[in-house]
Parts: C-alpha cells; structure tokens; sequence
C-alpha cells in the first residue's frame, strides 16, 4: 500500500478518527481529573564504605560493596523494617486502623504484619548507580503522610541496621564470657598447683641457690683435683722415701736432718782432731765418741720419723680425696634434684603463660565484642529528610493529556485502517490498477462533490465494452 492510498483512506475514515481521539482524549482527561491525588516523598541516605570501623577498625572492602548495597535495599524493604515503621508511627494507638485491620483481616496474622505489608506496597527503594546513595519514595494520598512514613522508613532501617551489628555482637559477647570464666578458672588452677609445687620444693621463681650449688660443685670438683695431685705426689715420696733415706730430697732438705748432719760432721772432725793428740781410751775421746753415736741415733730417728710423716701424709690425702669424693657426690645428687624441680616449676610457669595469653587474647575479643553489642552508631547516616511534597506525583493530568493525545492519535488511525482492512474501498487510480482493471479517464477537481452513487454509475458506464 502507497503512502498516497494510505492518505487517501484516512481522508475518507477521517470521521471515525476523529471521534475515537476525541474519545480517548476525553476519557484520560476525565479520569486523569477524578483520579485521587497521590503524594510522593523522598528521603536519602548514604551508606558510608570507606570509613573504618571505630571498633573493630576494618573497612568494607570495595569487592563486596555492590553485593552489600543490593542488601542494604533488602533491607529496607523488609518486614522487619516495615514492622518498626508501623510501631514508630504508633498505629496500634489509632481506633480506625485497629478496626479496620479486624474488619479486613478478620482477626488473622498480627496487627503489624497486616500494616507492614500495605506499607510495602506503596515503598519504593531506588539505589544510586555511581555513588553510595539510597532513594527511599513513599507515595500516599495525602503529603504530611507520606513524608512522615518516609521519615519513619529511614529512622527504622538505621535502628535496624544497628540491630543486625549488635545482635551476632551480643552473642559472641555471651559466649567469650564464658569462654573467659573455663580459662580463668583454668589459670587459677595452675597457679594454685603451682604455688603449692615451690612451697613443697622451696623453689620459687627468682630462686639461686641453683647457681650456688653449682659454684659449690665447682669448688669440690677443684678440690678434688688438687687433692690427687696432692695423693699422687705423697704416694711418690713415699715410695722414694722407702727406696733409700738419703737419697729422698725431703728427707735431705728437711732442716732438722740437715742441722743434725752438721752437727755430726763437726762432731767427727773433733773427734778426728781429738784421735790424732789422744789415745782411744782417753776420757774426751770416750766422750766425743758417746756423743756421736747418740747424734747419728737421732739423725736416724729423724729420718725414720720424716719417712713416717710421709707415709701419714699420704694416707691423709687418700682420705680427704674420699670425703671429697663423696661430698661431690653429694652435690651432684642435690643440683640434679634442683634442676628437677625447677623444671617442674618451669612447666608449671609455660603453662600458666600460654593460659594467660589465651585468656588476655579472649578477654580483648570479649571487650571488642561488648563494645560492638553496645554501639548505637552505624555506616549508615540519613543524607536529606523527606519534605512535604507540594504538588502530587500522581496524576500527572498535563502529562496524561500529552500522553492521550498520541494514543488517540495512534488509536484513531488503527481502527480506521482496520475499518478499511474490512470493509475495502477503490479509492484511487492505484487501487483499479491493483485489481488489472484499465483506468480511461478521471473526473476533474470540480466534479468531485458529486455524490458516491454518481461517480460509480459513470464510472460503470465507461468501463462498457465500446
């Protein structure tokens, strides 16, 4: 079909697409009048991402932050939300609505879930595609209504979102509780048993006397070795002692044998003299000789008691190296029962050191826990109140008008081409040509006005056969 056949129908259906416009554009005028006002408000609020937790001190990170807006709108249109609307609003405190809910509901379900849900309805939650920002638009048919139930959605969801912080805070809080009441019961018990371990022992945590029984097995241990040394020089003495008396270098140096010899010598030189003037039985000689016997007497006496002494010397050194031996000993035995015990004692304190790290780790969790349950603030923060709107978002008449007039337009013009889809007309030169009937003349623009009934009685009579 050609734009001039498309033309020349809607001149001739003209009267049909006037009236269905007119119709159209009447009926969305006459509604859009009758229709009852609807107000919309809006308030905002910024969910703030960045900002680090004054608690915990971790921030959102920004991977997760489209997953947590989308949640933040779940949120607010919840019932739980809604339910807080309808008790901050107090409509439990107005008759109408409590008797309208019974008349409704019939006593079924509760009073706020039965407003929550009609507050839904009318609840719209926009979220800001490049920023932070949450749209929340309630629409009612009066303007303080809505701006108040939007007002009251926003004060509802910051309640909320605190609720949903708090609530898993109050029960980790409970539970670090008692997690910290089993470990400090457990510390208390091992500082107990160890209190009763260094009373028993007499150890305690500072205690010395470790170090001083080891600088006193130092000291024996020296003893000792100087001891046999001592031994094993006597020993050798001895035994030189006993091998011949005046080749042993004590028995020479000693100075007593040593004055004796002098003597003894000087003795004999006098007697030599004395022998060289005198007869052997003169009474001098008698008594030089009497006296020299009796110095090589002592001198012998002497060397036996040095050799004696030498001997004793021994046997003493053998005992001071047993008494030394077996104080070592001894003292071996006591720091080895030190070193027990104070490793006893130094189990008994790792254990008390790693419970005192878990319950300090615990009673910080069990702070941090508490100070959650008992914030009031959130990441949430309400950017601009709703106002009282002052012209309603529904109906918009002028733009319901606009709208009716391309409908009734568009309407118009359908169901005039409908019309001639059923009803199918020759309207032009092109429609016979359609058809492969021969066009032999037209009439001119003066005889246009002639009636229907004449053109098709003239146009009959030109397509006879000549």
């Amino acid at each position: 079909m050609s734009f001039q056949q498309i033309i020349s129908i809607l001149i001739a259906r003209k009267r049909i697409i006037r009236n269905v416009f007119v119709s159209v554009v009447l009926t969305v005028t006459v509604l859009s009048l009758l229709m009852p006002k609807q107000y919309t408000a809006m308030t905002t609020v910024v969910v703030d991402v960045k900002t680090p937790d004054p608690v915990v001190g971790a921030s959102l990170q920004p991977m997760s932050m489209p997953g947590y807006m989308a949640t933040q709108i779940d949120i607010i249109t919840s019932e739980r939300v809604a339910r807080r609307v309808v008790k901050i609003l107090g409509f439990e405190k107005v008759p109408a609505l409590v008797e309208a809910w019974r008349e409704d509901a019939k006593g079924k379900g509760s009073f706020e879930g039965y407003y929550a849900e009609k507050l839904g309805k009318k609840l719209d939650v926009k979220p800001s595609k490049e920023s932070n920002v949450i749209s929340i638009e309630f629409t009612s048919g009066d303007a303080k209504s809505a701006m108040t139930v939007a007002n009251a959605f926003a004060e509802a969801y910051l309640a909320t979102n605190v609720e949903l912080t708090a609530e898993p805070a109050k029960q980790y809080t409970e539970w670090f509780a008692e997690r910290t009441k089993q470990v400090r019961e457990k510390l208390e018990t091992q500082q107990i048993a160890l209190s009763a371990l260094q009373k028993e022992k007499g150890v305690v945590a500072d205690d010395a006397r470790l170090d001083v029984e080891s600088l006193r097995l130092n000291d024996l241990t020296t003893q000792l070795t100087i001891l046999e040394t001592q031994k094993s020089e006597a020993q050798s003495r001895q035994h030189e002692a006993k091998s011949g008396l005046d080749s042993n270098p004590d028995i020479m140096n000693n100075p007593v044998i040593q004055n004796l010899r002098a003597t003894i010598t000087s003795a004999e030189g006098k007697l030599q003299e004395a022998s060289n003037t005198f007869g052997e039985n003169y009474p001098q000689i008698k008594e030089q000789k009497a006296e020299l016997e009796t110095l090589r007497s002592r001198l012998k006496t002497e060397m036996a008691n040095v050799a004696n002494s030498l001997g004793t010397n021994t046997t003493v050194s053998a005992q001071k190296e047993a008494e030394i031996r077996a104080a070592l000993d001894t003292q071996r035995k006591r720091i080895l029962d030190l070193k027990k015990q104070r490793d006893e004692v130094n189990v008994l304190q790792k254990d008390i050191e790693f419970t005192q790290l878990d319950y300090n780790n615990i009673n910080a969790r069990l702070s941090q826990s508490s100070l959650q349950s008992q914030s009031p603030q959130t990441n949430v923060a309400v950017l601009t109140p709703a106002f009282e709107p002052d012209e309603p978002a529904k109906p918009k008449v002028a733009i319901n008008i606009i709208a009716s007039i391309f409908l009734g337009a568009m309407l118009g013009v359908g169901v005039a081409m409908l019309m001639e889809l059923m009803d199918r007309r020759i309207r032009s030169e092109s429609d016979l040509a359609a058809i492969g009937i021969p066009v032999l003349g037209g009439l001119s623009a003066e005889r246009k006005s002639h009636s229907r009934w004449q053109f098709w009685r003239r146009s009959k009579r030109s397509l006879q056969p000549i």
